[in-house]
């Protein structure tokens, strides 16, 4: 063994396991605070990328899922509106009915005739209100729902305006129609009846267009917990694992010091070769 005062083999040896300890403890603590055992592209940058593609696509599903939402709360909202329509015309149509009797007198068929027209009125007004975030599906416009479906924004989900104003091909009740006399009350049931047969076809598409879009809603939920599950597989930290390390790392980082302290005193032993 050499004895030497300008170069320290053991203490040098030592200094290098010592920064060792300190940087594995550094990436331990590194690891325990974010929760991540890969955080940067440095720790490894193909599961990195990959992760971060996964990233990517988790937040163009978050946009799929707002999408989905507006369109089903717009449809809910439409088929409310449709179903009190449904409602309405019911009670027409018995008016209508009560009206058409030969028999009824004049007093009680214009009664009738009041209470359709008030029904009849009532119908603009709830299709007019079946509004949600600036779409009508069931008024005189075009509004239709072209909801996203996939986080590239390339497949799309359509549920079709559907028109149930007075004087449409769908309620072909105009806007003035009455049942004050026999003849009117008859037209009338014609035309009611014609106006639920179609509303029910109308409510059929409004129906299955929700429920597309609520089938939608949940595969696109499902795959969000699928590419979130698999980021952790690739990325999470073991927690319990890192936290052995961390202790383990800690006392072998104190046991450098302790050996590289008595690294340091060793070109103290010279100073005995020149005792006499």
């Amino acid at each position: 063994m050499a004895f030497s005062i300008n170069v320290n083999a053991s203490a040098l040896s030592a200094l290098r396991n010592l920064n060792q300890t300190s940087t594995d403890l550094q990436d331990t603590q590194t690891k325990i605070n974010t929760g991540l055992r890969i955080s940067s592209a440095k720790d490894n940058a193909a599961v990195f990328s990959i992760a971060q593609k996964l990233r990517s696509d988790l937040r163009g599903l978050s946009a799929v899922t707002q999408s989905l939402d507006r369109g089903i709360s717009t449809v809910d909202v439409a088929l409310a509106a449709a179903s009190a329509v449904s409602d309405l015309l019911l009670e027409m149509k018995e008016k209508a009915v009560a009206a058409a009797d030969q028999g009824l007198d004049t007093t009680s068929r214009n009664a009738l005739s009041q209470d359709f027209v008030s029904l009849r009125d009532q119908i603009t007004s709830v299709v007019q209100n079946a509004e949600f975030n600036g779409t009508n599906l069931i008024d005189g416009g075009t509004d239709a729902i072209v909801a996203i479906t996939n986080a590239d924004a390339t497949q799309t989900l359509t549920v079709s305006h559907q028109t149930l104003t007075l004087s449409s091909s769908n309620i072909p009740i105009t806007t003035n129609q009455t049942i004050s006399t026999q003849n009117t009350a008859s037209a009338a049931v014609t035309d009611i009846t014609n106006a639920i047969n179609n509303l029910n076809s109308a409510l059929t598409q409004l129906g299955s267009g929700s429920t597309a879009l609520e089938q939608s809603r949940g595969f696109t939920g499902q795959l969000q917990d699928v590419i979130e599950i698999g980021i952790g597989n690739l990325v999470d930290a073991d927690l319990a694992k890192e936290s052995a390390n961390l202790q383990a790392l800690q006392v072998k980082q104190q046991l450098g010091i302790q050996a590289l302290s008595i690294a340091n005193q060793s070109p103290q032993s010279i100073l005995s070769l020149f005792q006499g």
